[in-house]
């Protein structure tokens, strides 16, 4: 199943690069949204977005995270016009404060575009440029780095009873033909990160399954990026509510690393770095 060896580092926007090969990389998730599932998360308005990512940033993080519409299980799509609203000023007071790359969270073409001409590196689109027929070619052509997302579904509806008959090998699957689309349409080797969608359409044993045959994605070769903070099926495997999982999260954050997962987007950056570094350093690893 094997492509090749991951790239040692994602290609981005304006000649910028991000290293892969130094250890983990920590994603910091900034939701300019009014309904993320896990509240802390929430800051809205560009000011409030730019002073989260420069605390993240302080923590260690390598990459933040710009959403204007949730995608957790239940949420309805917002519009363009409101998602640009929220996103645009966001991404540039960022920018303005600081050069960490920028990832924005979108499926909607015109909300992409927008956050690359403001200074945003990378698309993270959670329908593998599915979604929007003109996302493909707008990566390709501004030579953004994507994240290419497994879903079920749609957010709206996706935890309704999805059914799998091997999740993992499924959702290998989806990823390889997903990668071979977006190569197809022009964009690089080098700027393609493949996520397995862990809560997106997965039961509790889906979401296991896929964390512990995470192999099976990494012999994509491509790096490997992984959602899992504070995610239901944490409280599921806890007993706690979403405030209550940051040691479930790290547990299961371990558990990826040690099977292959690069990129870890996260709620709690510090916590993760923390983390990750003492589960490499236990296992002898940089």
């Amino acid at each position: 199943m094997s492509l090749a060896a991951p790239p040692a580092a994602l290609s981005m926007p304006r000649g910028r690069s991000l290293s892969l090969d130094r250890g983990p990389l920590v994603m910091g998730i900034v939701n300019v949204t009014p309904d993320s599932f896990y509240a802390p998360s929430r800051s809205m308005g560009g000011v409030r977005a730019a002073e989260a990512a420069l605390a993240m940033e302080a923590e260690g993080a390598a990459i933040v995270d710009v959403g204007g519409e949730s995608t957790r299980p239940g949420s309805e799509a917002v519009s363009e016009a409101e998602e640009l609203e929220r996103v645009l000023p966001a991404v540039e007071a960022i920018r303005a404060r600081s050069s960490i790359p920028i990832s924005v969270d979108t499926r909607k073409a015109a909300v992409a575009a927008a956050a690359l001409a403001a200074g945003a590196d990378m698309v993270n689109d959670v329908s593998a440029l599915g979604d929007d027929p003109a996302m493909a070619s707008l990566v390709a052509e501004s030579g953004a780095a994507v994240v290419l997302m497994h879903m079920r579904g749609r957010p709206a509806t996706m935890q309704e009873a999805p059914a799998y008959g091997d999740c993992a090998v499924e959702v290998a699957a989806f990823l390889a033909d997903a990668s071979r689309r977006a190569l197809a349409a022009g964009v690089a080797r080098g700027s393609i990160i493949v996520d397995p969608g862990i809560g997106f359409g997965k039961q509790r044993e889906d979401n296991l399954d896929l964390i512990a045959r995470l192999g099976l994605i990494v012999e994509l070769g491509f790096p490997v990026l992984v959602g899992l903070s504070r995610k239901a099926f944490v409280g599921v495997l806890t007993g706690r509510g979403a405030e209550g999982r940051l040691a479930g999260s790290l547990g299961a954050a371990c558990a990826a690393r040690a099977a292959g997962a690069r990129i870890f987007r996260v709620h709690d950056v510090a916590a993760t770095i923390d983390a990750l570094a003492a589960f490499g350093a236990s296992r002898g690893a940089a």
